[in-house]
């Protein structure tokens, strides 16, 4: 889940191309990852890949947010779900709730049943109007639209789905529709990852230079707060130059920071440009 200082972006009535974009980059991202797991023997879907969660439980958090959105009641072992461990806040809880309910599933029929949801969802999804998109809606992130929820789960399987591959050794679809617009979720909160996250002083101006599979030069100014800019005057106060896919992983807090620092030129003033790589982490 990201930060609530993303950026929103509603669809309002004359954006039906937009509403149509999103749906397809979720159809696309739920394909992809329904192929990666047909792969899958018993060993791969019982690795590690975040505390407390290995293969299965991370597809059955994938699972029960779609059961959630499809209008299902949330399984009763919530309230005995601590705050504790890998669950930091209410939204962790439902999430646990959901991983334990589904844990008793084989590998084969939770396949099925991610299948089976994300097919209902689609339907759902594409009986929508570009103004049911628009609308008032809670999400992760604070009030926005409908919208902008089903943006934050698009990032939340791609990067699910980049969780699975790290644990299992077969990187992949790390460029594409669905990295760019990860990637575009990530952006929309780099003024706060820089500025509050990283505390760049006033004054001070930073490049993040994503060197592939997405190459781009990233821009963030700080005058009285810290924001995206298109371009900087003059050589940056601090660089950093990283793969996109690493930036990425960074940005959700999926990579020990400082083990990541070998990995990442560092340039301009070394010590802010360090502490702002091992203080991208803005995800919940």
């Amino acid at each position: 889940m990201t930060d609530p200082r993303g950026s929103v972006a509603g669809l309002g009535g004359e954006h039906a191309a937009d509403k149509d974009r999103l749906v397809a980059l979720l159809a696309r991202e739920w394909s992809e990852i329904a192929g990666l797991l047909a792969g899958l023997d018993d060993e791969q879907w019982a690795r590690p890949v975040l505390p407390g969660w290995d293969v299965h439980d991370v597809v059955a958090h994938l699972v029960g947010t779609e059961r959630a959105l499809a209008g299902a009641a949330l399984p009763q072992v919530t309230p005995g779900i601590e705050l504790t461990g890998h669950v930091h806040n209410e939204i962790g809880r439902a999430n646990e709730a959901w991983v334990r309910a589904l844990r008793g599933l084989s590998n084969a029929d939770l396949l099925a049943e991610f299948r089976a949801v994300t097919a209902q969802r689609l339907t759902a999804l594409a009986a929508m109007t570009a103004d049911d998109f628009d609308a008032p809606s809670w999400t992760p992130v604070g009030e926005a639209t409908y919208a902008r929820f089903m943006q934050v789960r698009l990032f939340d399987c791609w990067m699910h789905e980049q969780d699975i591959r790290a644990a299992i050794g077969v990187p992949g679809h790390e460029d594409g529709e669905a990295a760019r617009q990860s990637l575009a979720e990530v952006t929309g909160a780099l003024g706060y990852i820089i500025g509050k996250r990283g505390r760049a002083p006033d004054g001070s101006s930073v490049l993040i230079r994503l060197s592939g599979p997405i190459r781009r030069d990233l821009h963030v100014l700080v005058q009285g707060r810290a924001r995206v800019v298109d371009a900087i005057e003059g050589a940056p106060t601090a660089s950093l130059t990283l793969p996109s896919s690493l930036f990425l992983r960074l940005a959700g807090g999926r990579v020990d920071a400082q083990a990541a620092l070998a990995e990442i030129e560092l340039g301009g003033d070394l010590d802010l440009a360090r502490q702002l790589a091992t203080n991208l982490a803005f995800t919940i």
